[in-house]
């Protein structure tokens, strides 16, 4: 790829916040954010992420910044948050290699647990502004009509989604929003796509733009259904979910008390109906949603 392709915007910024123009294109990605690997004139590699901002991003990033200023496995922002007409942007080093971590087994889901158990551990010390609102897969408190987030997404999703779907995510969400628990900084998008792997040792955790302000138990729910994907959105088994939320707990050191119990599977299932909402509802997970519904919200008391 040539650095023709960039956005006009984005040499003069590497200029001014980098010393330095892009001479080369490593990647281009266009998800939630646009992502650009490029290689600077000397042959420095960073990474420029640009996105919609609503004010999430200078936490994200400051906690970002943090933690891998304590050596968790992550990467290293360069610049803080800058305003390019409606976008923040930020560069951080590119930290290439490893692999994805395939399959939704209880093993799989352990592992999965552990990383996560040590990165709420980690964001528990780290204090900035709540980045709200919540990404869209974990936003159940928003303040909109109806079940989902008001999001800017094409197509008649309502009509498009199953009635069971709906039913189940009305009735995860009246118990999330029933929690009364405090809310943590947590990782909203905990899923096997923004994880690499060097043998057993995690080498990167990314997406921190996905950070959430959430119960503790309702973040590690949600990963505890999602920690699999891959790809198109997935929600692992229950036997999985279940090692996963022991697994967590045991590492942190305490037990979820019935109520958090409760919150963790509303959580895993709510994401999961959100997920199959903004796909219209044909999303691998659609199967594994009608087939688990019943017992996770039997879990979650809902």
């Amino acid at each position: 790829m040539s650095s023709d392709d960039l956005p006009a915007w984005l040499p003069a910024w590497c200029a001014d916040h980098l010393g330095s123009e892009p001479d080369g294109v490593l990647f281009q990605l266009h998800q939630v954010s646009m992502v650009f690997g490029v290689r600077l004139r000397g042959g420095r590699e960073v990474v420029v992420k640009a996105r919609a901002d609503g004010g999430r991003a200078a936490s994200c990033v400051a906690a970002q910044a943090w933690l891998a200023e304590r050596g968790f496995p992550c990467a290293r922002p360069l610049t803080p948050v800058t305003g390019v007409g409606s976008l923040a942007v930020h560069a951080e080093e590119f930290r290439p290699g490893g692999e994805v971590l395939h399959g939704d087994s209880p093993d799989v889901a352990a592992r999965c647990a552990e990383v996560f158990a040590r990165l709420m551990a980690e964001l528990a010390e780290v204090t900035v502004a709540p980045p709200l609102p919540n990404p869209p897969w974990v936003r159940w408190d928003h303040t909109d009509a109806g079940v989902w987030p008001d999001v800017d997404l094409p197509g008649d999703r309502d009509s498009a989604v199953p009635a069971y779907v709906v039913d189940a995510a009305v009735r995860a969400r009246r118990r999330l929003l029933a929690a009364g628990l405090p809310r943590v900084l947590g990782h909203g998008d905990f899923e096997a796509q923004n994880l690499r792997w060097h043998g057993q040792q995690v080498w990167a955790v990314h997406d921190w733009d996905s950070l959430a302000w959430h119960p503790e138990a309702a973040l590690v729910g949600a990963a505890s259904g999602a920690f699999a994907s891959d790809g198109p959105p997935t929600l692992a088994p229950i036997e999985s979910s279940e090692v996963f939320l022991v697994a967590y707990q045991d590492v942190r050191g305490r037990s979820f008390s019935p109520a958090e119990q409760e919150i963790a599977w509303a959580a895993s299932l709510w994401m999961a109906a959100y997920n199959l909402w903004e796909g219209l509802g044909g999303v691998p997970s659609r199967d594994a949603f009608r087939v688990q519904a019943t017992e996770r919200l039997r879990r979650a008391n809902a």
